[in-house]
């Protein structure tokens, strides 16, 4: 039985853990805001606070629905799917790591104040105590949470003395003018110190280890966060408002020259200690929330067991924090960490847009076991200005910062598909909302698709057409506009060169038009249907078969092709090209024997659906046929073999909508197999007519590619109908990207 971390963490501790993971940052990170940003980088931390809000509420929210450690990595991985969770596990990860190294690095310049060293030897301090974090955090999370408390406790309550004697003492000519930089150097300050609040949400990383989780994870977010807000503003009010800009702009202690300028030497020593103190602080509550990353991916199968293990002695993950120290002491020995935590900060924004986008998720996935005891208000409309705010922020972090967080996402997706693909078949939720939203779409067309009453069918003949296709595409068609109470058409297209007037042309009936007429009248399936036969005199015959349909309001447009050729033509041209300019439904028929009275041998129909949801019109089609002929329809699906139980469900979910919009009898069939071809031409069997789907495709891409259609068509033994229903022109590439992966 697996074992699981103790609760030792109260409300006060877990609000000093959160608090701890943002205090550092301030004193460092003023003096380089107002660089950027002049005095308006007051504001600039207000904004970026608001903006973090919504990831707050939300992490709060899933954070009492899944009380486990793992925290954003647990959230995305369950909402959005492993890949995702694999992503966001790892970025998040590294980043706490480069700003915990950040932290013990970035403590070396007030170090130097309180006690100057050299380089070298600050070098070695900061590892030190890294060394120390680290062992305080095998020892015990109570142990780390009483440490971090203290150091937390004293430090803020400094900075609530700083900020209340400070504001007395600034100098109002300080902020003229306070838009210094103008409004783009304002956004670009608080995307700057938007990672200061990144902290906030660590507390739900450690979620296994809180007590009361129900209470005490929510409240230890929003407290901790309208605690930094004000603090935020107020303490860099005060700097900006004491220290001289072009002594703040340059300054990476901005805390201590604010202290020098207000009360002298004694003051700035006093606070570069409290600064270590909250340096440390930070860095340990990074090590402590980003050891559990490594754990909670262990524990599904994206990171080696062994970093599962939990300490019999001390009740914490040991390997998992020996790692995590390992990373931090490597980065503080050998890597600029500045530069890296920079890096890492386009990517904890990322962080914020996955939290809002994860909440979302499972709110519109109705999943049954999510039972948040604390709900975020004004959903969705905070999760959406999150969502916005946060990506407006990513625009003003530079190239190099996005291209960091792109490095870390290539990193996430190797790892995963190295490593943890074989290992996991689940899927997020994200997947069922959009499957769900897709499926209101696909069932609006089903039902539209069977409930028209009126829809004339333009069957469509040339003079090589032979007899009996004609024969059979006639009887189709009469079956079809008998279900949709409308006509059909019986064309007959006759090409003449372009010099030939066509008037002198249409005067002339030949022996084949007569035949033709002949034909339509006697058809026995077109009986109590209302046809019409009409024979066409044209110099192109693609382009008036295409005129008539549209004059003639034609719902769907019938026609029969020789499967010989390497593309298959209609009155001479390629199909590709009706099924790009046409305007209404189409169908080719492709028979694959000549006997005469085929259509009226009709027993099973099959039909092979892809698993994307496409087939409103090939199942009304068939319906169609097998109501005139009383014949069975089966519905066909190729899967891998390595399909979840869960896409093998939603495709049968597809055939049982479906079944329920069609009077015939119907059977579902889902195969799974690595050959997918093969499988569905061994899987049709002795069926009659198989309905297959009809795409459009360039000469390049026949090529280039395979053509699974054009496979079928040649394999299948029986008569094949290719069928492309109408679809809006617009996005169609991307809604099929988007089909594809979810189903």
């Amino acid at each position: 039985m697996p074992k699981h971390l103790e609760r030792d963490l109260g409300l006060y501790t877990t609000i000093t853990v959160s608090i701890g993971a943002m205090m550092g940052v301030l004193f460092v990170i003023p003096g380089l805001a107002a660089a950027k940003g002049g005095p308006s980088v007051i504001l600039a931390f207000l904004l970026a606070g608001l903006l973090v809000m919504p990831a707050a509420l939300s992490k709060a929210e899933m954070a009492t629905a899944m009380p486990e450690s793992g925290g954003t990595y647990l959230y995305i991985d369950r909402s959005m799917g492993p890949l995702m969770g694999t992503i966001a596990g790892l970025g998040a990860w590294f980043s706490l790591v480069f700003k915990s190294a950040f932290a013990l690095v970035g403590l070396g310049a007030y170090f130097a104040l309180a006690l100057p060293l050299p380089a070298a030897e600050l070098k070695l301090v900061s590892l030190g105590l890294g060394g120390v974090i680290i062992l305080v955090n095998i020892l015990g999370v109570k142990q780390s949470g009483h440490f971090q408390a203290l150091l937390v406790s004293f430090a803020l309550f400094v900075l609530v003395m700083f900020g209340a004697g400070g504001v007395i003492r600034v100098q109002p000519e300080q902020f003229q003018p306070f838009f210094s930089k103008g409004a783009s150097g304002f956004l670009a300050a608080t995307g700057f110190v938007f990672v200061s609040y990144a902290g906030v949400t660590k507390i739900a990383s450690i979620a296994e280890e809180v007590e009361e989780p129900d209470r005490n994870l929510p409240l230890g977010i929003l407290v901790s966060l309208g605690l930094m807000i004000p603090v935020y503003v107020i303490v860099t009010f005060v700097v900006v408002g004491v220290t001289p800009p072009e002594v703040l702009h340059s300054s990476l202690t901005p805390l201590a020259d604010a202290t020098g300028q207000m009360i002298g030497t004694g003051g700035k020593i006093g606070i570069s200690i409290i600064a270590v103190l909250a340096l440390v602080s930070m860095a340990n509550a990074g090590v402590l929330s980003s050891s559990r990353f490594p754990l909670a991916m262990s524990r599904d199968q994206l990171a080696p067991e062994s970093f599962r293990v939990i300490s019999d002695k001390f009740r914490t993950p040991t390997r998992s924090i020996l790692i995590t120290g390992g990373l931090l002491l490597l980065l503080i020995a050998f890597v600029p960490v500045l530069e890296l935590a920079k890096l890492a900060s386009a990517f904890k924004i990322l962080i914020f847009v996955f939290t809002n986008v994860a909440l979302i998720a499972f709110r519109e996935s109705d999943v049954e076991d999510y039972d948040p005891a604390f709900r975020s208000p004004g959903y969705p409309w905070v999760q959406a200005f999150g969502i916005l705010g946060s990506l407006l922020m990513l625009t003003q972090m530079g190239w190099i910062p996005i291209l960091g967080a792109a490095g870390i996402i290539a990193g996430g997706v190797v790892w995963y598909w190295g490593y943890g693909d074989a290992r996991t078949d689940r899927e997020g939720v994200t997947l069922n909302a959009l499957r769900q939203s897709m499926r209101t779409s696909l069932f609006a067309r089903m039902h539209e698709t069977f409930s028209m009453e009126i829809g004339n069918v333009m069957v469509v003949c040339s003079e090589d057409t032979p007899e009996h296709a004609t024969r059979e595409i006639l009887s189709m068609g009469g079956d079809i506009a008998q279900s949709w109470k409308g006509r059909v058409f019986a064309t007959r297209f006759e090409p003449v060169p372009e010099q030939v007037s066509l008037p002198d042309a249409a005067d002339r009936t030949t022996e084949a038009d007569q035949h033709f007429e002949e034909q339509v009248k006697t058809l026995k399936a077109t009986d109590g249907v209302p046809t019409e036969a009409h024979e066409i005199v044209c110099h192109d015959p693609g382009r008036a078969a295409l005129h008539f349909a549209r004059t003639r309001d034609v719902r769907l447009m019938l026609g029969t092709v020789d499967p010989g050729h390497w593309r298959p033509k209609l009155l001479g041209i390629d199909t590709d090209w009706f099924v790009r300019e046409a305007s209404c439904e189409i169908a080719f028929l492709v028979p694959q024997a000549a006997s005469d009275g085929r259509a009226n041998a009709l027993d099973e129909i099959v039909i092979l659906l892809p698993r994307a949801p496409y087939g409103p019109l090939k199942a009304f089609i068939a319906d169609a046929l097998a109501r005139a002929h009383d014949a069975q329809i089966r519905f066909l699906t190729a899967m891998p073999s390595d399909a979840s139980d869960d896409e093998v469900h939603t495709v049968k979910a597809f055939h049982d909508r479906l079944a329920d919009h069609c009077d015939s009898v119907t059977t579902s069939n889902i195969i799974c197999t690595d050959d997918v071809t093969n499988g569905l031409v061994d899987a049709t069997g002795d069926a009659d007519l198989a309905i297959v789907g009809k795409l459009a495709r360039s000469r390049l891409r026949d090529l280039l590619f395979s053509n699974r259609t054009t496979d079928l068509v040649q394999a299948l033994p029986c008569n094949v109908l290719l069928v492309r229903p109408q679809r809006p022109r617009q996005n169609k590439p991307l809604r099929r990207l988007i089909e594809r992966y979810v189903f």
